[in-house]
C-alpha cells in the first residue's frame, strides 16, 4: 500500500508499536495532540527504554489540525474515553475502503463500529506493558499478548497482512476469529488492575497479600457473570485464566489464578497500572468509565448485579475528584462490598 499506517494517539501502546514498525522499515505517520511529543518523534527521534528492547527511531508524526490525506489502515491508541472524539476526529482521514484497528484497552471496538461501521472496523487485544514517560520518551516495561481479528469473527487478508505487522513487534502475536473472547478476558483482568489502583503498592504487591484477595475475585466474578449472560466465552492470556472466576468455580482455582499474576507482574518494570500512572502521577481522568462503568450498564441489561464493580467506579472517580487518597483505606472501601 502506498500510504503509512496511520496511529493515531502515540502514547504507551501507539508509540510503541509505531517505533517498532517505523525501524523495521515501515512506512509510519503518528498523530498525537502533545506538540512536543509529535517533535521529539519527528525530530530528535522516539526513544524506547526497558529491559525488553531500547532504541531510538525518526518517525514522522503531526498534529491533528495539520494531518492531510486519507489512509487505508489507521491504527487507534487513544485511551477509551476519547474514542468517540478521536473517531469523529479521524473519520474524513479514512479511506473508503479502509479499517481502522483498535489497539485499546476496553470493548472501544462497539463504538468505533457505531461511528464508521462495522465492515470498517478491525479489534485487536494487547495487554504488553508499556508507559508514557515523556515526550519522545515510552518505557517498555514487558512483552504480553497481542491478538487482532474481525470484530464478525472473519479472516480476510487485510486481517492476515495486519497480524504479520504486528509479528514485527510481538513474534508471538495471534490472529482469532474471536476476539470477543479476548476483549472480554482482558475486562475481567483489567477490573482487578483498577483495584489496584486505589492504593500506592504494586500490581504484584496488591495480588500477593492474601487479605486482599477477595477484592480481585469478586471483581473478575462480576465481569466473567456479565459475559456469560451475553453469551461470551473469554479467553485467558498471561497466566489470567476466565475459567478461575466462571459461576460455579472453586476459591482454589481463583486464588491459584492471582497467585500466577503476582508472579507474572513481579517481572517487569512496569510495576504499577496505567491506571494508577494516572492517578498518581499524571494526575488526569482514567478510563473507569469506557473500561469497567459499561459492565455495570451491560450488566443491568442482562440481569447481573455489580456492586463490586459499581463501588470501584465511585471509589476511582472519588480519588479523581480529591475526595480520597489512593489508600489502603480506599481499597477497604471495596472489600467492604465484596
Amino acid at each position: 500500500m502506498a500510504e503509512p499506517i496511520l496511529i493515531w494517539g502515540a502514547g504507551a501502546i501507539g508509540g510503541t508499536l509505531g517505533a517498532y514498525w517505523a525501524r523495521a522499515g515501515l512506512d509510519v505517520l503518528l498523530v498525537d495532540i502533545v506538540e512536543e511529543h509529535v517533535a521529539r518523534c519527528a525530530g530528535e527521534g522516539l526513544r524506547i527504554s526497558g529491559p525488553v528492547d531500547s532504541f531510538s527511531v525518526r518517525v514522522p508524526a503531526v498534529t491533528p489540525d495539520v494531518l492531510r490525506g486519507r489512509f487505508e489502515r489507521i491504527i487507534l491508541a487513544v485511551k477509551a474515553q476519547h474514542t468517540v472524539e478521536a473517531t469523529r476526529m479521524l473519520k474524513p482521514h479514512l479511506a473508503e475502503n479502509g479499517f481502522v484497528l483498535s489497539a485499546q484497552n476496553g470493548l472501544n471496538e462497539i463504538e468505533i463500529a457505531d461511528a464508521i461501521g462495522a465492515e470498517n472496523t478491525m479489534g485487536a487485544f494487547v495487554n504488553f506493558g508499556a508507559d508514557w514517560h515523556g515526550p519522545g520518551e515510552i518505557l517498555y516495561g514487558n512483552r504480553g499478548a497481542v491478538v487482532v481479528g474481525e470484530i464478525d469473527g472473519s479472516i480476510r487478508a487485510r486481517t492476515r497482512a495486519m497480524h504479520e505487522a504486528l509479528r514485527i513487534f510481538e513474534p508471538d502475536a495471534v490472529l482469532t476469529d474471536d476476539i470477543w473472547a479476548y476483549l472480554w478476558g482482558k475486562l475481567g483482568y483489567g477490573a482487578m488492575l483498577f483495584g489496584t489502583a486505589l492504593t500506592m503498592d504494586s500490581m504484584s504487591d496488591n495480588f500477593a497479600d492474601p487479605k486482599r484477595e477477595r477484592a480481585w475475585v469478586a471483581l473478575a466474578r462480576e465481569v466473567m457473570a456479565v459475559a456469560v449472560a451475553r453469551g461470551v466465552k473469554p479467553r485467558g492470556f498471561n497466566g489470567y485464566e476466565p475459567a478461575a472466576f466462571m459461576p460455579g468455580a472453586g476459591l482454589d482455582a481463583a486464588r491459584a489464578c492471582i497467585a500466577t499474576l503476582a508472579e507474572f507482574n513481579r517481572h517487569t518494570a512496569k510495576t504499577h497500572s496505567g491506571i494508577w500512572r494516572d492517578l498518581a502521577v499524571r494526575k488526569r481522568r482514567t478510563e473507569v468509565d469506557a473500561q469497567i462503568g459499561i459492565i455495570t450498564r451491560l450488566g443491568v441489561e442482562s440481569g447481573v448485579r455489580t456492586p463490586a464493580i459499581t463501588r470501584l467506579v465511585e471509589l476511582i472517580h472519588d480519588i479523581e475528584d480529591g475526595r480520597r487518597e489512593q489508600s489502603m483505606d480506599t481499597l477497604g472501601e471495596l472489600l467492604r462490598v465484596c
